[in-house]
């Protein structure tokens, strides 16, 4: 970074808000997906708007690359800096400035906790109901820029459904308000557009969010599988019988294991897979339909099933699933974690083919994921310090994307594209599609200066992708190399 943009930036910033030094720099070099870095050239923590609108329209001027990074937990290389660029981290902007219990919202700094915004409900018997497995760490802003789910979302939705306002800095340091407080807002759904649009067209500077009633009761149902394939079929068994989840979950045998051997949630560790099944409301709610769910679960070929005898295992059960990726990190070496998304009525078919690349590829699969939205996480184990296998992991996931995409599904369900899934969009969209995303990004970001080379690959690459393919020597992330 050029000694005098520092300096400027120095001017703006208290000297310790202004990290330049290389040692210091390391911190901020890559995010949650951490087997690719880049050093930027300066990261910089503000805490009040005005300096982000500073610091915005001095990158606009000298056309600096600007990353915007919350807690750095993403898993797609979202927050990657650009080599030599700036990253613009919301650290600081950690405060909760208003709740309103009568119209259930909190107004909010981007750098909350996620799990702070259902604390501060707690007292008027409010929660915020999309919750990341990360969320004791990730904070709602990064959450708004992927558009974040969690193990409630398949009843109460994801991020996009369960905000309802944003204030948003552009890349020239206009403050902008999108969406309102009420229900809807007149003209273009540019809150929708904002939401997952991962730092490209915006910087989020404050989130107003709806809270929920928290249910009267909640029960989780456990059933044991002795096939991987009939705990698919019993997902889309209970969709189709009409009830809806608070939250549907699948493990199989590898990831409950290993869970269990973590966290001792009482999981059968001689289970094929696992589902664990919540549901809430009212008590006499919750039993006439957990008799149905068992119904179905029986039918479906569930070997066992256990319900949860009170709120303490109920709490052990969603533990051993919140606590999965961990758990599988203590017996891998390395994994390399997937994110896609599928109807629900494939996931057998689906999961067969996994299991049948996992194979192919010589690279074991844990499966842990979303059932009930048809959101997988795969996590390929392989070991980065022996020759070739993280390439290898990357050509299967690849792979494995391409499949949801085969099935009539998309290549993200609440991770992002970032950088890592750049290959898999082109099979997902023409190039007539990718050129409406460059469009809305140009209209936002005509510099192309917020977190450049992410998302939205170029109709070159696409074109290059689709003559050499990935698992025919292309580099995964090749831009990366430009900086």
């Amino acid at each position: 970074m050029q000694a005098p943009v520092v300096d400027e930036l120095r001017r703006i910033l208290s000297a310790e808000a202004v990290i330049a030094d290389e040692e210091s720099l390391r911190a901020y070099e890559c995010d949650g997906l951490s087997a690719y870095r880049a050093l930027p050239g300066v990261v910089v923590l503000p805490d009040t708007v005005a300096q982000v609108q500073q610091i915005l329209r001095l990158c606009y001027q000298h056309h600096i690359p600007v990353v915007a990074r919350g807690a750095g937990t993403g898993l797609s290389g979202g927050a990657l800096p650009v080599r030599g660029g700036l990253v613009l981290s919301l650290a600081k902007f950690t405060r909760v400035l208003n709740i309103d219990p009568v119209n259930r919202t909190v107004r909010v700094e981007p750098g909350v906790r996620n799990i702070t915004l259902s604390e501060v409900g707690e007292e008027y018997g409010l929660f915020y109901a999309p919750d990341p497995s990360s969320q004791i760490a990730c904070t709602i802003g990064g959450n708004v820029a992927e558009n974040s789910g969690g193990v409630h979302c398949l009843k109460y939705g994801l991020t996009v459904h369960n905000i309802l306002a944003l204030k948003v800095v552009t890349i020239e340091g206009d403050l902008l308000t999108i969406g309102c407080g009420a229900l809807d807002a007149s003209g273009y759904d540019l809150l929708a557009l904002l939401t997952g649009s991962e730092g490209m067209l915006g910087v989020i500077v404050e989130v107003t969010v709806k809270l929920i009633p928290k249910p009267q009761y909640a029960q989780v149902a456990l059933a044991a599988f002795d096939q991987v394939e009939a705990a698919g079929r019993a997902v889309a068994a209970i969709i189709a019988s009409g009830i809806i989840p608070a939250g549907l979950e699948m493990m199989d045998q590898a990831a409950v294991r290993a869970a269990e051997a973590f966290v001792h949630a009482g999981y059968p560790t001689g289970a094929k897979a696992i589902l664990l099944c919540e549901l809430d409301g009212t008590p006499d709610e919750v039993a006439e339909e957990m008799r149905d769910v068992q119904a179905v679960l029986l039918g479906s070929g569930a070997a066992h099933i256990q319900i949860a005898a009170d709120e303490a295992e109920r709490q052990r059960f969603w533990a051993g699933r919140k606590a999965a990726f961990p758990a599988v990190g203590r017996i891998a070496r390395d994994y390399y974690c997937m994110d896609g998304t599928i109807p629900r009525r494939y996931l057998a078919e689906v999961l067969t083919r996994v299991s049948q690349l996992s194979s192919e590829y010589a690279l074991p699969i844990v499966n842990v994921f979303h059932a009930g939205d048809g959101n997988l996480h795969p996590l390929i184990l392989y070991d980065v310090n022996a020759p070739g296998e993280l390439q290898k992991a990357e050509a299967l996931g690849g792979k494995i994307l391409e499949v949801c995409v085969a099935v009539g599904g998309t290549v993200t369900g609440e991770h992002g594209v970032g950088v890592e899934k750049l290959n898999q969009m082109c099979v997902q969209f023409n190039a007539d599609e990718l050129a409406q995303f460059h469009a809305i990004k140009t209209a936002f970001d005509s510099e192309g200066l917020l977190n450049p080379g992410k998302a939205v690959p170029t109709l070159r690459r696409c074109a290059e992708f689709g003559a050499m393919h990935v698992h025919e020597g292309m580099l995964a992330f090749p831009h990366l190399e430009r900086f």
